[in-house]
């Protein structure tokens, strides 16, 4: 891979068009109007819902009080909250207080306030809701802060605005020599669905522009990109890739797959300083919307030292999980070595190096997610593994042996059958228990194989958002999958309640990097606007606790860290957020407007919303 894409030319996710609807933290001023949707009482989480919620939890709660052991005196309170533990044992407080970045105690307000001692800072909630911070547990966070910075074609729909915002964001960068950017939709170039480098020519003649499609999986080069690639009518195709051809054997322009990367490869390598400054603004963005770790799901690996750099200089305020990327076709004895001295150096609390991801098959929109029965749109097509099965069983196998957790990105039925076969042979084998095995996305499954996810202990880590039901997921996916795959897509409560273990990523910068719009689409399976009615695949809707255990306890889990985060009980990392609205009394249609008033990591306000201003209580400010 090189050096902009990376793992995302690899990756294999839809849906950064969902910018079209739903707000984004990137750009912040974009808006949409609300409109009619599920409402809360038709739901699921009204039947599903835990009875303290319906019958108000002061009459549960307040009475309760947890203690970490020891006579602890808090330096920091937080107090007048309306607090959701996601702690079943407690699963509401009005209080707690925070001892050297842990929580010590839980509990109403006058417990917590008979705790605290002179120095003590106090933080007043004034009735917000406080949940436990969130988990990303699927993201590309360098490529996501890198393309901060970069052309954002999210929800350009139309080639005119392409042309647009490429020809602004040239003006106004003359002094870069690449035009770099990313989210553009096969449906603008319809029929065809493929771009050509003409319109890119027409507005940037002068220099090389490369822009990858929203999937990640498709890339689109002006006339002076591929120059300097090298792409000319006698460059051969490489592996796992095609040069899109006109009829005169000419590159169009339009890249797929690996094809992208004989121009990424020469496109201008990123300085140490300019990744860490992309650090910093990523970092503060996941912190705005809500975020206090994340899963790397690939290509930040590479860059461990920088996260480290900024953690040595005070800087880093982001919990961090990051995998390294396993290309196929084998698992080599250079690759162990790499993963072994990540999980020797980095494994603690804020970084940990100790596990592996890899890429079984590709899109269900290009026909490359592999299946175990052909398209229905084009019965000549299966789809593609990228590994000799043999050869993924064997890598595998040997990861699970030394102890490794690993994700598998699987999409197509025949893929998530192979990773779940090759996760069960290796158990079996090694007699190991807990791995705790990953399936990423998991776009379409077979019946047999949803309780699996629960007979084996395989979590299964998906991205709310990628099954958001816009015209492209009615009219393209569920086309090409067909409406038996199609009633199983994305199974969210079926996996669930066959045993197995949601949690939620965002595939960032495929999709927003802001949780709340996955949340609201987990809870109603609706655009924003309400359509389709009931929800597309209503069945597989779940519920607003369980959408938020899936982004923080479950997300803690998936990472093997659920003693030490995703509740807020004593004990616990002090990782919180408190929010503009209560979730569990605005109409479903307006969880996606959820803003984050405060983010906290480790007993430190990290993020506060300008609206917030100062919070805190008479005996102090914030920590």
């Amino acid at each position: 891979m090189g050096k902009y894409t990376a793992d995302i030319l690899r990756r294999v996710k839809q849906h950064s068009r969902i910018d079209r609807d739903l707000p984004s933290p990137i750009c912040p001023g974009r808006n949409s109007a609300s409109a009619d949707g599920w409402a809360r009482e038709k739901g699921p989480y009204k039947t599903s819902r835990p009875e303290f919620l319906l019958l108000g939890f002061s009459l549960l709660l307040f009475s309760n009080f947890t203690l970490a052991q020891g006579n602890r005196k808090p330096d920091t309170i937080i107090i007048h909250g309306n607090i959701y533990t996601v702690d079943l044992k407690q699963p509401r407080a009005e209080a707690l207080a925070i001892e050297s970045g842990r929580i010590t105690a839980v509990g109403s307000d006058q417990q917590i306030q008979a705790l605290a001692r002179p120095s003590t800072q106090t933080l007043d909630a004034r009735k917000h809701l406080v949940l436990p911070g969130f988990t990303d547990c699927h993201i590309h966070f360098m490529d996501g802060s890198l393309g901060l910075d970069r052309v954002d074609l999210n929800g350009a729909d139309s080639v005119s605005e392409i042309q647009q915002r490429v020809k602004t964001y040239a003006a106004g960068h003359p002094d870069k020599p690449w035009i770099l950017g990313m989210g553009w939709t096969y449906p603008v170039f319809a029929p065809s669905g493929l771009p050509n480098k003409k319109v890119l020519d027409e507005v940037v003649p002068d220099r090389p522009v490369f822009l990858i499609a929203y999937d990640g999986h498709s890339s689109w080069a002006n006339s002076k990109a591929l120059d300097l690639a090298g792409i000319t009518r006698d460059r051969a195709d490489p592996p796992n890739g095609r040069i899109v051809r006109d009829g005169k054997g000419e590159a169009s322009g339009a890249l797929l797959e690996h094809a992208g990367d004989l121009v990424e490869q020469v496109t201008p390598n990123v300085t140490r300083e300019e990744r860490l400054q992309a650090l910093r603004k990523g970092i503060h963005e996941a912190n705005r919307v809500g975020l206090t770790r994340v899963h790397s799901a690939g290509q930040d690996f590479e860059y461990l030292d920088l996260y480290d750099e900024l953690r040595n200089r005070g800087e880093l305020s982001l919990r961090l999980y990051i995998a390294y990327f396993l290309d196929p076709p084998e698992l080599t004895p250079d690759a162990l070595e790499k993963i072994s001295d990540a999980r020797t150096r980095y494994h603690d609390d804020w970084i940990s190096g100790g596990v592996v991801k890899t890429m079984l098959d590709g899109v269900v929109e290009a026909h490359t997610a592999a299946m175990l029965e052909p398209y229905s749109d084009d019965p000549s097509q299966l789809g593609q593994l990228f590994w000799n099965p043999d050869k993924y069983r064997q890598a595998i196998l040997e990861l699970d042996r030394r102890g490794l957790q690993i994700f598998t990105h699987a999409i197509g039925t025949k893929a998530v059958r192979l990773a779940l076969d090759a996760y069960e042979g290796a158990a079996d084998t090694n007699h190991t228990r807990d791995r705790r095995h990953r399936v990423e996305h998991i776009e379409t499954i077979t019946a047999q194989d949803i309780p699996r996810f629960g007979e084996l202990g395989v979590v299964a880590s998906m991205q709310p958002l990628h099954s958001y039901p816009d015209d492209d997921t009615l009219k393209i996916w569920a086309r090409n999958a067909g409406p038996d795959r199609s009633s199983r897509a994305w199974p969210w409560k079926s996996i669930e309640r066959g045993g197995g273990t949601l949690a939620f990523g965002s595939d960032w910068p495929v999709v927003t990097l802001n949780p709340w719009p996955g949340v609201q689409t987990a809870v109603t399976r609706q655009t924003r606007e309400g359509n389709p009615p009931g929800g597309w695949i209503p069945q597989e809707r779940i519920s607003l606790e369980e959408a938020i255990r899936a982004y923080t306890l479950n997300a803690a889990f998936a990472g093997h860290r659920e003693k030490t985060e995703g509740s807020l009980e004593p004990g616990k990392l002090a990782d919180l957020i408190v929010l503009s609205k209560d979730l569990f009394t605005v109409p479903a249609r307006d969880l996606s407007k959820t803003e984050v008033m405060l983010t906290m990591v480790g007993g430190k306000v990290v993020y506060e919303a300008p609206t917030w201003a100062d919070r805190s209580g008479a005996s102090g400010g914030h920590p």
